[in-house]
């Protein structure tokens, strides 16, 4: 394959197999065709064009392909790479039927249909999303929230509110545990009445995934003005949910997720009774899904610059999620991308952070080993070295690190991840099975 980019020569050696594009290097070799001399002020003097071999010489590193175990951003087909490699402009009919397509697509594949529910894609990562919800639906004067977490995303939702002037009361369970819709219900017993109520439904620090259809039942038992908020950034597309049985009105992921798109905009499922009452709340002009939406339905357009290169590549990740079999095929390979990666974590000795009936196949967290020679950070750099990417650092207050199983990541690449694992033991000198703090 070979396109024109900028006047120059890109040539794109492809695999035929999509499967192990995660195997295979991208070589890209840019030729410049000229280059221009400043004299001075008022004269440009043109030199020759130089050799490719002298005048071009790629970096060592350009060649290199990371493979990504982490939650986001993720590795993604280098066919997905490829729609991002042309020009389209915002208002062209060919993005705006690519809009009008992802829209579309989003809400089939969230099994609701467009007269109950609204996609609104907006510019930004999956927090614009939920910064944009909170801002949007609450009223400016007197709205009150209620933010359930066990983790830290629900932690950000908290900061969304405070940044936002939001009255947020918080109900937090431990790290390491799930939700319980019994004390959610005792919460919306008593005399405060809240107004949204926001919960994630799978926390990315931890990997548990949390009972969000049990929880809105008791959200509309218990409050039913309330509106019921989930996030669902990094399972959505995986983890099957029913939004109209789990009773949610607002629902939120991101393109770069389990649809394994790229950064650059996320989405909110929302129900069209709730943001038509929205008009005017948003305390933000861009964040204002009200006019997001309102500007989509009448002309098919962003109200702003949008993605669009980031948008190209989504529409090409919605078509190979479907042929790869939706929600109950990229789970399937998800779940053993885990499988592969639960059993040879145990193998050298590594202890989960969850329990195996609260944890997802999103991402997976693992207690530090109880070793002198340990060091996360060196840990991290060794597998970098490598182009292996884990998950940079810990985020909870329980010291561990955590791996990811999504993207275009198959079980032979959790195996190539775990050889590292043990090569790096080996190298910091951690003895394996390594030994743990009981």
């Amino acid at each position: 394959m070979a396109a024109r980019i900028c006047g120059q020569s890109l040539h794109v050696l492809r695999c035929q197999n999509r499967s192990q594009l995660s195997t295979i290097a991208t070589t890209l070799v840019l030729t410049r065709h000229s280059s221009t001399t400043i004299k001075s002020s008022t004269t440009v003097q043109r030199t020759k064009p130089a050799s490719i071999a002298k005048d071009v010489t790629a970096p060592r590193s350009a060649l290199k392909v990371k493979k990504l175990y982490t939650p986001g951003p993720l590795g993604v087909t280098l066919s997905v790479k490829e729609a991002m490699l042309r020009d389209v402009g915002s208002r062209d009919v060919e993005f705006v039927e690519c809009i009008k397509f992802i829209r579309r697509r989003i809400l089939e594949i969230a099994g609701v249909t467009k007269d109950k529910f609204s996609c609104i894609p907006i510019q930004g990562s999956g927090t614009f999303a939920v910064d944009a919800s909170f801002q949007t639906v609450l009223p400016r004067e007197g709205a009150k929230a209620l933010v359930i977490e066990n983790g830290a995303y629900g932690k950000r939702m908290v900061k969304i509110c405070e940044a936002a002037g939001i009255d947020c009361d918080v109900q937090s369970f431990q790290e390491n545990r799930q939700v319980e819709p019994e004390v959610i219900k005792d919460a919306l017993s008593g005399r405060t009445h809240y107004d949204l109520v926001a919960i994630i439904h799978s926390e990315t620090s931890s990997g548990v995934i949390n009972p969000v259809s049990e929880v809105g039942n008791i959200v509309k038992e218990m409050s039913p003005d309330s509106i019921y908020l989930v996030d669902a950034i990094s399972s959505f597309g995986a983890v099957p949910i029913d939004l109209e049985e789990s009773q949610i009105d607002i629902f939120i992921s991101s393109a770069n997720k389990c649809l394994q798109g790229v950064p650059g905009f996320a989405f909110v499922i929302g129900k069209n009774e709730v943001i038509d009452k929205c008009k005017g709340n948003s305390r933000s002009l861009s964040l204002d899904l009200y006019d997001q939406v309102k500007q989509l339905d009448k002309t098919n357009q962003f109200r702003f610059t949008p993605a669009t290169h980031a948008m190209l590549a989504f529409k090409q990740g919605l078509v190979e999620f479907e042929e790869e079999g939706g929600i109950a095929g990229r789970a399937k390979r998800y779940k053993e991308n885990r499988s592969v990666l639960k059993q040879g974590m145990a193998e050298l000795g590594f202890k989960e952070l969850l329990d195996e009936k609260i944890a997802g196949y999103i991402i997976s967290a693992f207690l530090y080993p109880n070793d002198p020679n340990f060091n996360f950070t060196e840990f991290y750099s060794r597998l970098n070295e490598k182009d292996l990417v884990i998950y940079p650092g810990k985020v909870l207050d329980i010291d561990c690190f955590r791996i990811g199983t999504i993207g275009d990541l198959h079980p032979h690449d959790m195996r190539i991840l775990l050889k590292a694992i043990r090569e790096v033991c080996s190298d910091m000198a951690i003895s394996v099975p390594v030994k743990l703090i009981l």
